[in-house]
């Protein structure tokens, strides 16, 4: 997979792209990743990339020329934009698991009090939130996308189970997991999951996914009951 990356701030994605899965991913091959300096795309020696918004207000909004230039030269017919912006759809598992499908995928970072509306509407293929808060400017929400696309790449995670049996894979929480010893300063492991009861395990975590979810976020509980969906026999983080 190829992703670019257009941001005003290129020096905040140094160190959490060159750690852990998405650091592997990219030395094995499995994801080129570039990160662009939307000023290069600029033909003014000032290297202007915003300006004050018609009609008035607070703040400055992006222009619109070095972002087009930008696209339609590192972008293909393959290529999928993304706009990161509080005002997009919210990103789920899902739409991660669509986006890691993708051949070419061209992050578009907000910044200010945010892009010219034609970039949207010319440019944008997709636009994600991460959440209903306002943050500095989209370079997070790209971080955050990119490594929760990376892990669903096909030998990322080295058992590519363990990207498809999740939170939020099958629609339900996580199940608790536990490690050695068996008791821990009064806490003791459940006895099932010492059993080596596979059925009775699997029936367990399920049990234990459902009641989470119930607790936590009933929200996607109501979505799972409404599409049949199962909560997997086995999850695994990384």
């Amino acid at each position: 997979m190829k992703i670019d990356v257009l941001t005003l701030f290129p020096e905040m994605f140094a160190g959490p792209l060159d750690v852990s899965i998405v650091a592997r991913a990219r030395k094995a091959g499995l994801l080129d990743l570039r990160v662009r300096n939307l000023r290069d795309w600029t033909h003014d020696r000032h290297k202007t990339v915003d300006d004050r918004p018609f009609g008035g207000g607070a703040g400055m909004v992006m222009k619109p020329e070095p972002i087009f230039e930008a696209v339609e030269e590192l972008g293909a017919e393959t290529s999928h934009v993304v706009l990161l912006s509080p005002a997009g759809r919210p990103f789920t598992q899902a739409i991660a698991a669509d986006l890691a499908q993708r051949e070419h995928l061209v992050f578009l970072c907000g910044s200010y009090e945010g892009i010219d509306e034609r970039v949207r509407v010319a440019l944008a293929d997709d636009e994600l939130s991460i959440g209903d808060y306002v943050l500095t400017n989209g370079g997070l929400p790209a971080m955050v996308i990119i490594d929760a696309v990376t892990r669903l790449l096909p030998g990322a995670l080295g058992d590519d189970a363990s990207a498809a049996d999740e939170s939020f894979s099958h629609g339900l929480l996580e199940y608790p997991q536990y490690t050695r010893p068996a008791e821990f300063r009064g806490m003791n492991v459940p006895e099932v999951l010492m059993s080596g009861h596979h059925a009775e395990i699997e029936k367990w975590r399920a049990d234990q996914a459902r009641q989470r979810t119930a607790e936590r976020r009933p929200d996607l509980l109501k979505q799972t009951e409404n599409t049949g969906a199962k909560p997997p026999p086995q999850q695994t983080e990384n």
